[in-house]
C-alpha cells in the first residue's frame, strides 16, 4: 500500500487527534491528553498559528503518520525546530513511514534556515531510542525537562510584567 508524506491540513485534525490519543495510550497516560480538537484548529490554523504538521497517508487507510513541529529559539544557536511528536499508528510501525515523517521534519528544518532540530524521546522507549540512533542523531542525558501544570501556572506568583 502506497504511502504519502505531506503538510497537514485543518480537516485532518480528527485523525491527528485520534493519533496523539493512541500515542497516550502507548505512553501509558491516556488521561493527560487535554487537547482538544477546537484548540488544534485555534493553534494550528488560527490568526496565531504555533504549529505546523506533517502526515504519512495512506489511500485506503487514511492518516497513519504524524510529526507535529514548531519553530523555537535558542538563545546559543538562534532558529531551531522542535519536533512535538512524531506518531506512527502502532499497524504502520516498522514500514519506513516514521524514517519518512522525520525526513520531512529535517527538510523544513533546512529549509526554514533552522541551528538545530530538538525533540524528546521517554527513556523507556527503545523503539524510538533505537530509530534515533540509527538516524545518527545525539540524545543528550544531561538535560532535565521542566514543566509547570495548567494549575501550578495559574497559582505561580511571581511579578507580572506587562
Amino acid at each position: 500500500m502506497s504511502t504519502i508524506i505531506r503538510r497537514g491540513r485543518e480537516a485532518d485534525l480528527p485523525q491527528v487527534l485520534a493519533l496523539i490519543q493512541e500515542l497516550a495510550e502507548y505512553e501509558r497516560a491516556p488521561q493527560e491528553v487535554t487537547n482538544t480538537l477546537a484548540d488544534m484548529q485555534r493553534d494550528g490554523f488560527g490568526p496565531d498559528s504555533i504549529f505546523k504538521f506533517f502526515v504519512a497517508e495512506q489511500e485506503a487507510g487514511g492518516i497513519v503518520g504524524i510529526a507535529l513541529y514548531y519553530t523555537a529559539y535558542s538563545t546559543w544557536k538562534g532558529r531551531m525546530l522542535f519536533l512535538e511528536d512524531l506518531v506512527v499508528a502502532e499497524a504502520t510501525r516498522g514500514t519506513g513511514v516514521g524514517k519518512r515523517l522525520f525526513d520531512a521534519v529535517v527538510a523544513e528544518a533546512r529549509h526554514t534556515g533552522a541551528n538545530r532540530m530538538k525533540w524528546q524521546v521517554l527513556n523507556w522507549n527503545e523503539p524510538a531510542i533505537g530509530f534515533y540512533k540509527r538516524v545518527g542523531a545525539n540524545l543528550d542525558p544531561e538535560w532535565l525537562n521542566g514543566n509547570l501544570t495548567a494549575e501550578q501556572l495559574q497559582a505561580y506568583g511571581g511579578e507580572v510584567v506587562r
